[in-house]
C-alpha cells in the first residue's frame, strides 16, 4: 500500500473514532457521570481517545495531516434500548473492519494497531450488551436528560465555551501528533490536550445535566508548519481564554451555580499556568 492511501485510509479511522469518542461522552454525560451506565459510557469514550491517538501518531510519523472531521455515528434515539443496541452494531462493524486493514499492511506496529483496533471494538459491543441487560425495563424504555432549567443565555454561552475548548483541544493533539519529531515539547503538547478534554467536560457536564446535548463543532484549525508557529497560536487562545473566563466568573447567573463557580476557578487558575507553560516552550524556539 502506498503512503498517501495508507494515510487517508486510516484518516477515515480517525472519523470513525472521533464519532464514538463524541457519541458515547455526550451520553455518558446525559446519564450523570455519577451514576453506572454514565460512568461506564464515559470510561469507553477514553478508549475511543486512545484509539484515535494511536492512529494520529502514526499519521504524523508518516508526515500526513490528521482528519478532525467526525463521521456520522448512526443510532436510533428512541429509548436506552434502541441506543445502544446502536453501539452494539457499529462495534461489531468495526471489528471486520479494522481486521481487513491489518492484511493489507506490511509495517508490524500498524498491523498491531489495527488488530487492537479490532479486538478492542469487540469488548465494547459486548460491554454495551451487558450494560443494556443491566437496566430495569423501565430504564430500558427510557431516555436520558431532564427538563432544562438554565436560562438560554447561559446555555449558549457554556456551548460557546464547549465549542473554543473542544478547537483547543483538536489543536493541541494535531501539533503533537505532527510535530513528535521534538519529543519535548509533542507529548507537552498532548498533556496540554488532555486538560482541555478536563476544561471542556467541565461546561459540557453543566449543559448535559440541564437535558440538553452539548454540541462538538470544532472551530477553524490552524495548520501551521512550524513549531514556533503552532505555540504562538497555542498561546494566544490560552490567554484569550483566560480573558474571557474571569470576565465570565463575574456574570450574576453564573455566580447562582456553585458547581460551575468553582469548575471556572479552576479553568481560570490552569490557564494561567498553561500560558506560562507554553510561553517558556515558546521562547525556546
Amino acid at each position: 500500500m502506498k503512503k498517501q492511501e495508507l494515510i487517508d485510509m486510516l484518516n477515515r479511522d480517525i472519523a470513525d473514532e472521533h464519532a464514538a469518542i463524541i457519541r458515547y461522552l455526550v451520553h455518558g454525560w446525559m446519564e450523570g457521570e455519577d451514576t453506572p451506565l454514565g460512568s461506564s459510557l464515559i470510561s469507553i469514550s477514553r478508549e475511543e481517545m486512545w484509539h484515535m491517538h494511536w492512529l494520529g501518531m502514526i499519521i504524523g510519523e508518516l508526515g500526513g495531516e490528521p482528519n478532525f472531521i467526525p463521521a456520522p455515528y448512526p443510532y436510533d434515539p428512541t429509548s436506552r434500548t434502541t441506543i445502544l443496541n446502536s453501539y452494539v452494531a457499529y462495534e461489531e462493524k468495526l471489528i471486520p473492519h479494522y481486521k481487513g486493514e491489518a492484511e493489507k499492511v506490511d509495517d508490524p506496529h500498524i498491523k498491531r494497531v489495527l488488530q487492537r483496533e479490532a479486538w478492542e471494538s469487540a469488548i465494547h459491543a459486548r460491554k454495551f450488551a451487558r450494560k443494556l441487560g443491566k437496566l430495569s425495563a423501565e430504564e430500558a424504555a427510557g431516555l436520558p436528560g431532564e427538563e432544562s432549567e438554565l436560562p438560554k443565555e447561559l446555555l449558549d454561552t457554556l456551548q460557546e465555551e464547549v465549542t473554543s475548548k473542544y478547537t483547543e483541544m483538536l489543536q493541541h493533539l494535531r501539533t503533537s501528533w505532527v510535530f513528535q519529531q521534538d519529543d519535548n515539547v509533542g507529548w507537552k503538547m498532548m498533556d496540554q490536550a488532555m486538560e482541555k478534554m478536563k476544561q471542556l467536560a467541565h461546561f459540557a457536564e453543566d449543559i448535559a445535566e440541564d437535558g440538553i446535548p452539548p454540541r462538538f463543532e470544532p472551530g477553524q484549525i490552524d495548520m501551521s508548519n512550524t513549531i514556533g508557529v503552532a505555540l504562538k497560536k497555542a498561546l494566544e487562545d490560552v490567554r484569550s481564554g483566560r480573558e474571557r473566563h474571569v470576565k465570565f466568573a463575574e456574570d450574576a447567573e453564573v455566580k447562582k451555580h456553585s458547581g460551575l463557580v468553582i469548575n471556572l476557578d479552576l479553568n481560570i487558575q490552569q490557564e494561567a499556568y498553561q500560558g506560562d507553560e507554553i510561553e517558556e516552550w515558546h521562547k525556546g524556539k
